[in-house]
C-alpha cells in the first residue's frame, strides 16, 4: 500500500491495517524462505499521517520516502510474531518486521517527524538510513526488537541533524545503536542529539556506535564519519546482567570525530563498556 501527494491530512480514525503477517512468518524475514511484501505501507507523501493501527506486517511496516511529513499516534503491532511457528524452527516467526524506515529507498529526505507512535517487533523500531532534520520523539518500543537505529549506512549516505527524545523502550536486544557498513565510503552521520530517553531492561547492548556492520564489534571501517554525538538532559538506560552497557567501535579517530560528550547519559548493569577511537567525554557507563 502506498500513499501519494503534496500536503496530505490522512487520519485513520484508528482503524486497522492487517498485513496478515501470520500467513508468510518463517523466522527468515528477507532472507529467504517465503517471499514477503515488503513495506507493508509506503508514505510517499507531505503533510501529516496520523491515528493508524498497523497489524501483523509481514516484514518492514512503514517506510518513509518523502519530505515534510509528520506521523503520529501510529501503533505498529507485531508482537504475534514473538512467537514460534511450525515455520520458524524455535526461533520468532517474525523477522526484519521494523517499524520505521526513514529513506530506505535510497531518496534524500528533509523535516520528517515521527511522534507518539508505539512499536512491537522483531527488528528496528526505527531505521534511519539517510536524510536531515529527522525528530523521532515520545514513541515507545517494545518487544524483542532491535532499538532505536540510525543505519546501517551504505556508501554515498548522509544523515545530518537527527533528535531522538523522550523515549521509552522496554525489553529490546539493543537501545540506542548507529551502524555503519565496514566497506562503505563517502558517507556522513552528523549531528545526533539524544535527550531524555528511558530504556529498561535491554537484554544485548545499551548503546552501540559500530562502524563494523554487518558484523558486532568487529574489525571497523573508515569511510563513513561520525561527527557530533550527544547526550542531553537525563537518558537512563538498565541492561540485563550478560549486556554491555555502552561499546563505541570506531575505525579510526579521524572517521569518528568532532564533540561526543555523553554528560547526559547513565547506564547501569551489564558487563561493562569499551570505547574506541572516539573522543568521548562524560556520561556514567
Amino acid at each position: 500500500m502506498t500513499i501519494t501527494g503534496n500536503d496530505i491530512t490522512y487520519n485513520g480514525g484508528g482503524h486497522v491495517l492487517n498485513g496478515q503477517g501470520n500467513l508468510y512468518w518463517d523466522g527468515l524475514g528477507g532472507n529467504g524462505g517465503v517471499q514477503k511484501p515488503a513495506p507493508m505501507l509506503t508514505l510517499d507523501m507531505s503533510g501529516t499521517f496520523t491515528n493508524v493501527d498497523i497489524v501483523n506486517s509481514p516484514q518492514r511496516a512503514v517506510a518513509i520516502n518523502t519530505n515534510g511529513i509528520t506521523v503520529s499516534s501510529v501503533t505498529v503491532n507485531n508482537g504475534a510474531g514473538t512467537a514460534a511457528n511450525s515455520a520458524s524452527a524455535g526461533k520468532p516467526a517474525g523477522a526484519n518486521t521494523d517499524g520505521f524506515d526513514v529513506a530506505a529507498s535510497g531518496k534524500i529526505l528533509f523535516h520528517v517527524t515521527i511522534t507518539g507512535c508505539t512499536v512491537n517487533n522483531q527488528d528496528d523500531c526505527l531505521a534511519i538510513n539517510r536524510g536531515s532534520s529527522i525528530t523521532f520523539s515520545n514513541n515507545v518500543c517494545e518487544g524483542i526488537g532491535h532499538g532505536i537505529s540510525i543505519g546501517s549506512i551504505s556508501s554515498g549516505a548522509t544523515v545530518s541533524g537527527v533528535t531522538i527524545s523522550g523515549n521509552t523502550v522496554t525489553g529490546t536486544v539493543n537501545g540506542l545503536r548507529i551502524k555503519t557498513d565496514a566497506t562503505a565510503t563517502g558517507s556522513i552521520v552528523e549531528n545526533v542529539v539524544y535527550s531524555n530517553n528511558k530504556l529498561t531492561g535491554i537484554t544485548s547492548f545499551g548503546v552501540l556506535i559500530d562502524q563494523s556492520y554487518p558484523a558486532t564489534l568487529g574489525t571497523p571501517g573508515t569511510g563513513v564519519v561520525i561527527e557530533n554525538v550527544s547526550f542531553q538532559g537525563t537518558n537512563t538506560i538498565t541492561v540485563g546482567s550478560s549486556a554491555h552497557r555502552v561499546e563505541v567501535n570506531c575505525g579510526s579517530t579521524s572517521s569518528c570525530t568532532g564533540t561526543w560528550n555523553f554528560a547526559g547519559l547513565t547506564v547501569t548493569g551489564g558487563s561493562g563498556s569499551t570505547v574506541k577511537n572516539a573522543p568521548v567525554t562524560g556520561g556514567s557507563f
